[in-house]
């Protein structure tokens, strides 16, 4: 970066770089929404930036490099740098890389971030700027969709994870600071919003489930009245990261009316009742299948979509088919899986009988083989049927890239449209199933007798400066 001083009627800019999970994007949308409230542009490049932000992810090992590989790029191109996030509770580690870093805090500390910009550029006095910023706040996705954070850290001590180190233990927001803040961005035009947390189904539990007032009625901070309170306003309302606890009943009748998407993300990372033991993961696993059975008999068009551990240390062939078996049971619709990777600071790091790298990729593999032909079977029953979508975008070839109610962004599959006029991003709109394959659709106006169906690749992810405010 250059040394050359701010010009008087420039206003300071900051690079932002944000990594990780959707929680984290909420952190880099609070950030960057104070930094605009206090005068501050972003830039699109490391050279018209006055100090770089990288907001880190630290859940994995993998994860921890590509978030030392960002801070190394950004003070190789800028070299005045501040680390936040995850992987900012590991400071030693950080300076031991990058000792020239200007400022390393951890994650949600918005403060300590904002000290650390002044520290480097100190933001230019206007008399005129509003004390409160108007508006919903800087977002970093789409403008018809938006994450919805409704509490910080976690209560369970699950041996391969390190959230609670990194975040603490939970902390919920209040239920009316939770629905007015969806209130605002359902008016500010968002038609999706997506419930994350890191525990969604254990949502006010710290705070005694305390009521607070909303549209002039009392409100328990418990993940159904939160439910309800976001059907009402009729937009698309998504939950993820729920656990299947018992009460997790009381929604379901909620995505039966249409009140809320009729789709749950549940993290149920392995079936073995021996792994999940060794895992320490919470809730009575043996009832589960049962449990997704009733939800299903209440509401058929629940989606359920999962993420899967293979290769946790002790597993064995048994318990990999009795996973298997469990998946064919459950026949989960969309299914996310990764090989187990050692955390430093995790349990599960200590634990014996680890599993040699080409097992774990190979049942990682035959896993996957198997959620795809599951997901293949349970689209192609959707052919012929008509689903509500969601636009995303517009291809140079006219074809509409969309989501059903039973897709996450950037996590699940599309229904890719054509034969539709004038269609644009955050478009509403009812299409025929056409064709299906393991994970996407393809979908045309009813009474379309012809199509020309061109399969677009899915988009690549790039980790870039982030934009605009």
């Amino acid at each position: 970066m250059s040394d050359a001083v701010l010009k008087p009627d420039a206003q300071p800019k900051v690079g932002f770089v944000s990594l990780g999970c959707p929680k984290a994007l909420v952190d880099s949308e609070r950030i960057l929404t104070r930094l605009k409230g206090e005068g501050y542009d972003t830039s699109a490049s490391y050279a018209g930036a006055d100090v770089i932000v990288v907001n880190t992810c630290g859940f994995l090992d993998s994860a921890k490099e590509e978030s030392l590989n960002a801070i190394g790029e950004a003070l190789a191109e800028n070299g005045k740098v501040i680390v936040t996030g995850c992987m900012g509770g590991e400071e030693d580690l950080i300076r031991s890389r990058f000792p020239n870093v200007a400022a390393v805090t951890g994650a949600h500390q918005y403060d300590a971030v904002m000290d650390a910009v002044h520290n480097v550029v100190p933001p230019k006095p206007d008399p005129f700027r509003p004390l409160v910023p108007e508006g919903p706040g800087v977002r970093l996705t789409p403008k018809h969709y938006s994450y919805l954070k409704i509490s910080e850290g976690c209560d369970h001590r699950c041996s391969f994870c390190i959230i609670p180190s990194l975040r603490g233990d939970l902390a919920s927001r209040p239920v009316a600071d939770v629905l007015r803040e969806a209130e605002t961005l359902a008016r500010a035009g968002v038609k999706e919003l997506l419930v994350v947390s890191q525990d969604t189904s254990a949502y006010g539990l710290d705070i005694k489930y305390a009521q607070s007032e909303w549209r002039g009625q009392n409100w328990d901070a418990s993940f159904e009245d939160l439910a309800r309170g976001l059907g009402e306003l009729g937009i698309w309302v998504r939950m993820h990261y729920v656990y299947p606890y018992p009460h997790v009943n009381s929604v379901i009748p909620l995505m039966a009316e249409g009140k809320i998407l009729p789709y749950l993300d549940i993290p149920f990372q392995h079936a073995s009742p021996k792994i999940l033991r060794a895992m320490k993961r919470p809730g009575n696993q043996e009832k589960t299948l049962d449990r997704i059975l009733s939800w299903r008999e209440i509401c058929p068009d629940l989606t359920l979509r999962s993420t899967f551990v293979v290769g946790f240390p002790g597993e064995t062939e048994a318990d990999f088919n009795f996973l298997l078996d469990w998946l064919e049971a459950a026949q989960i619709d969309r299914v996310g899986a990764f090989a187990y990777e050692n955390v430093e600071g995790a349990a599960a790091k200590l634990l014996p009988d680890h599993v040699p790298e080409e097992v774990k990729q190979d049942r990682l593999a035959r896993f996957m083989a198997v959620a795809s032909r599951i997901s293949a079977q349970k689209l192609a029953n959707k052919v012929g049927r008509i689903e509500d979508c969601l636009v995303d975008d517009i291809r140079n070839d006219a074809t509409a890239i969309a989501r059903t109610r039973g897709d996450a962004p950037e996590i699940d599959g599309h229904i890719f449209l054509k034969g539709f006029n004038g269609l644009k991003a955050g478009d509403l709109v009812k299409a025929k199933v056409t064709k299906a394959d393991a994970y996407d659709l393809w979908g045309e106006p009813e009474g379309l007798i012809k199509l020309n169906r061109v399969p677009g690749a899915r988009p690549v992810r790039r980790h870039t400066l982030i934009s605009r405010i």
